[in-house]
């Protein structure tokens, strides 16, 4: 199955000029998910993992599965005032504007060896932040994987240094 082909573009969405890749098509799809979460499994094959840590709202879709595969644990980022408790921030720049990602503060333990997951690579502030939280805490970034990574952003230039997987490249 071909998965670039499951997923929908919608043009200026969510502003004008923005040409949004729409996953809902591939993840109503049950082969089509199931071989989406495989293939990104497939990227971690040796790799040592003790937490999944996914980003808000798209990257928790694929975490949560991959990190019950990996017999890892679950980690959410979310944006702010959604998560209860204690938290650490980051703010970043995206495509079309800022925003702050948020992880509670006990979240990950000095040591623990964390794969950060998303469906979209785009300018990498959102994983760059992510990281961010991650190694404040203590932890080890192992790599990052993605659904989409969309290079004329070059997204991946603010993750020099890590290990980096994209499964569709636009």
């Amino acid at each position: 199955m071909e998965l670039v082909e499951m997923i929908r573009n919608i043009p200026d969405f969510p502003v004008e000029g923005i040409l949004f890749r729409d996953i809902t098509t591939l993840i109503k799809d049950p082969d089509a998910f199931q071989e989406a979460v495989d293939a990104l499994l497939d990227s971690c094959v040796g790799q040592e993992i003790d937490l999944v840590v996914a980003i808000e709202a798209r990257g928790l879709i694929f975490g949560a599965p991959m990190a019950y595969e990996l017999g890892a644990g679950f980690v959410p980022v979310r944006k702010p005032e959604k998560l209860p408790g204690e938290k650490i921030a980051a703010s970043y720049t995206l495509e079309y504007g800022t925003n702050v990602l948020e992880m509670h503060a006990d979240a990950i333990e000095p040591g623990q060896r964390v794969l950060i997951v998303d469906d979209l690579l785009a300018t990498g502030g959102s994983a760059k932040a992510t990281a961010e939280l991650v190694e404040r805490l203590g932890g080890e970034v192992v790599g990052f994987v993605f659904l989409i990574e969309l290079t004329d952003l070059r997204g991946i230039d603010k993750l020099k240094g890590y290990e980096v997987f994209s499964l569709i490249e636009y």
